[in-house]
C-alpha cells in the first residue's frame, strides 16, 4: 500500500476516534441526565424520560443518521456538517441504552442509604450526589464499558454520510486497490485494537471508582462509612 492511501486510512483513524469521543460525551451526558430523571418523584418526568428512551431504543441508528442528516434539513433549514450530525445521532442513541444502565444502577443502591439520607435532613439533590451516585457509578462501569465498544462499532454506520471515517477511507482503499480480504483484515485489526485500548482504560477506571468506595468484605460497609464510625464513636463503640 503507497504512503498516499496509508494516510486516508490515517485521517479515517482519526475521524473515528474523534466521533467516538464526541458522541461517547454527549451519549454519557443523556445517560445520567435521563436515568436520573427516569427515577423522580415527579411521574411526568419519568414520563418524559420514558418515552425517550423508548423512542430512541426503538429506532435504527442508522436511520436516525440518515434523519438527522438529510430530513433535519429539509424540515428545519438546519444543516449540520457529518461530524455533528453523526455525533448526534449516534449520541442520542447510545444514550437513550445508557440511561437504561444509569437508572438500573440508581435503584441498586442499598434503599437504607437513602433513608440515612432523608434522616439527616439531606435534599433529593444532597442525597443523588453524595449517597446514590458515588455507590452506583461503579457498578454501571462494565455495561458502560460494553456500551462504549458498541459505539465505536456503530460510528462506521455514519459512511453512509460519506464522511471519511475508518470505514468509509478503507472502502476507497479497497477499490483503489482491489484487495477487499486484505483491506477489511486491517480494518477489523484496526477497530480491535481501539476496542482493546478502550476496555483497559475501562477497567482501570472501574478500579479506581471501586476502591474509592471500598467494601468490608465481611459485612459490606464501606471504608468511608468505618472512617466515619471510628471518629465520631459511632457505631457499637468503635474506637
Amino acid at each position: 500500500m503507497t504512503s498516499g492511501l496509508w494516510d486516508l486510512v490515517l485521517k479515517g483513524i482519526w475521524t473515528t476516534v474523534q466521533l467516538l469521543v464526541l458522541s461517547a460525551l454527549l451519549a454519557t451526558a443523556v445517560s445520567f441526565v435521563v436515568g436520573v430523571a427516569r427515577t423522580h418523584r415527579l411521574w411526568i418526568v419519568r414520563f418524559l424520560a420514558g418515552f425517550y428512551t423508548e423512542v430512541f431504543r426503538g429506532t435504527s441508528a442508522l436511520v436516525m443518521i440518515f434523519w438527522v442528516f438529510f430530513v433535519l434539513p429539509v424540515a428545519f433549514g438546519w444543516q449540520l456538517v457529518p461530524l455533528w450530525a453523526g455525533t448526534l445521532a449516534l449520541g442520542l442513541t447510545y444514550g437513550a441504552y445508557g440511561s437504561e444502565i444509569v437508572r438500573g444502577a440508581l435503584n441498586a443502591v442499598d434503599p437504607a442509604q437513602k433513608e440515612g439520607g432523608i434522616a439527616l435532613s439531606f435534599t433529593p439533590w444532597q442525597r443523588l450526589r453524595l449517597i446514590t451516585l458515588p455507590q452506583a457509578v461503579p457498578e454501571m462501569m462494565p455495561s458502560f464499558c460494553n456500551l462504549l465498544i458498541e459505539l465505536l462499532k456503530g460510528t462506521a454506520l455514519v459512511s453512509v454520510m460519506g464522511m471519511g471515517d475508518l470505514t468509509f477511507s478503507a472502502n476507497l482503499v479497497r477499490l483503489a486497490l482491489q484487495q477487499s480480504a486484505e483491506i477489511y483484515t486491517y480494518v477489523l485489526l484496526i477497530y480491535f485494537a481501539i476496542a482493546f485500548v478502550l476496555t483497559r482504560l475501562m477497567r482501570g477506571l472501574e478500579k479506581r471508582l471501586k476502591a474509592g468506595v471500598g467494601k468490608d468484605p465481611g459485612n459490606g460497609t464501606s471504608a468511608r462509612e468505618l472512617k466515619r464510625a471510628r471518629t465520631t464513636g459511632v457505631g457499637g463503640g468503635v474506637a
